[in-house]
């Protein structure tokens, strides 16, 4: 990476990346919360997943508007006023007093966080050319296992050491995670410039340089070699759309450790919500490690699809591992197999879209493909559920989800025009 991308991603990928960790702490923090939770809304383990997974379905319904209003307005506003409506849903979930209300804010949690990942994804590839996007993207999705790191164990000490006694544990968890997005959205509304032109750190030699560097990304051409007047042609495109299938497998894996790894935990023979957070803490490590590592080699090789496959391959393996686990040892390999293969395959799969697709076609396939994918965060919680309940048991979930992860390795490999051409070198 040149001096110039090093300092444009020194100026806007911090502010990124704590926006995505809250983002994420404040998404999955009911995993940590379910025991108390359900306990005090007396909800089942299928209901738990069923609200769990409601959230992207609110998700699902307001991500391609949130989009192309972020590509009219300007990142910096939009992103701003999104982050400042999911805070004051997260913080209002300690509000919920029933199962309905429950699902109701979580249906409303989805839809207020809609627009941002893609936005973020959209965003960056008006600063970044594709040749450098998988190391990008891979230092962005770091938030989420850094959430895990932070997540687990900031979760179990408050629900372990709640300020005092006037509300629940689980209550309190809601409240002092949201908080901290009122200061986030100050923070980008103030520091967070729409595009290079706008950044008064670059000089106009510079933002000429970034501009050159992006001209001719795509390689799917609009009409007459133009870019499209209109967002449609994402939706009849094929490529979107095996994108789109991909993406539902990599969250089937994400969100069944994002919304059952303390279960998992627990059920490996730990206890305690200090315990169970810091435990949790030891996957996310690795897959860090692991995410940075692959969306480098990607990038110095020029090649996604493969190694997409193989970190999907190398998830497999984990979750069957963990429906397989008997001890402690084995289960956390097991998860961290499975962590590590689902946040390096993501990281490399968030390059394809952006060097495939430009303009408004961008902006509404980027979100096409995140919000399609993300029904399997849906799907992932309330099958899961269903499958623990009726087998009594969370292997047979684990086996299923490693299914599916192996199915995009499949269609990864099989699928050579998902294969960005990249033009540039930086």
């Amino acid at each position: 990476m040149s001096p110039l991308y090093r300092r444009v991603s020194l100026r806007i990928l911090p502010i990124l990346f704590t926006c995505y960790l809250v983002n994420y702490i404040d998404r999955v923090n009911v995993s940590f919360a379910q025991h108390d939770l359900r306990a005090a809304l007396k909800l089942s383990e299928a209901a738990y997943g069923l609200g769990a997974g409601l959230f992207f379905i609110g998700y699902f319904a307001f991500q391609v508007p949130s989009n192309l209003m972020l590509n009219r307005i300007g990142a910096r506003r939009a992103i701003a006023l999104i982050i400042l409506l999911w805070g004051m849903i997260s913080a209002l979930g300690a509000c919920v007093q029933t199962e309905n209300q429950f699902y109701l804010q979580r249906l409303l949690l989805g839809a207020s966080e809609a627009g941002f990942f893609p936005g973020v994804i959209l965003y960056l590839t008006t600063w970044y050319p594709s040749a450098i996007r998988a190391r990008v993207f891979a230092l962005f999705l770091t938030a989420i296992p850094v959430a895990g790191l932070i997540g687990g164990p900031l979760s179990g000490f408050i629900l372990q050491n709640p300020p005092s006694d006037s509300l629940q544990n689980w209550q309190w968890l809601f409240i002092l995670e949201g908080i901290p997005c009122l200061l986030l959205a100050l923070w980008v509304y103030r520091s967070l410039p729409d595009r290079p032109s706008d950044a008064p750190w670059l000089s106009d030699d510079e933002q000429q340089t970034l501009t050159a560097d992006l001209q001719n990304e795509s390689s799917i051409p609009a009409d007459g070699g133009q870019e499209a007047n209109s967002a449609l042609i994402a939706f009849f495109h094929p490529l979107v759309w095996k994108l789109c299938l991909l993406y539902f497998c990599t969250m089937m894996g994400l969100y069944a450790l994002s919304f059952w790894i303390p279960a998992i935990i627990k059920g490996l023979g730990w206890s305690g919500a200090l315990q169970v957070g810091l435990i949790s803490a030891i996957p996310w490590a690795i897959a860090v490690i692991f995410m940075l590592w692959l969306g480098g080699r990607s990038d110095r090789q020029g090649e996604r699809r493969l190694h997409a496959s193989a970190a999907a391959v190398l998830s497999a393996i984990g979750f069957v591992c963990c429906g397989f686990a008997h001890n402690g040892l084995l289960g956390i390999v097991g998860i961290s197999l499975a962590a590590a293969g689902v946040m390096g395959m993501m990281a490399v799969q968030w390059s394809m879209p952006g060097a495939l697709l430009r303009g408004t076609v961008a902006a509404a396939g980027i979100a096409l493909v995140n919000s399609c994918g993300n029904l399997g965060g849906f799907v992932s919680p309330f099958l899961i559920g269903k499958l623990n309940e009726a087998t009594k048991s969370p292997a047979s979930g684990l086996y299923l989800t490693g299914g599916f992860l192996l199915f995009a390795a499949v269609i990864l490999y099989l699928s050579p025009a998902l294969e960005p051409r990249s033009k540039n070198n930086a």
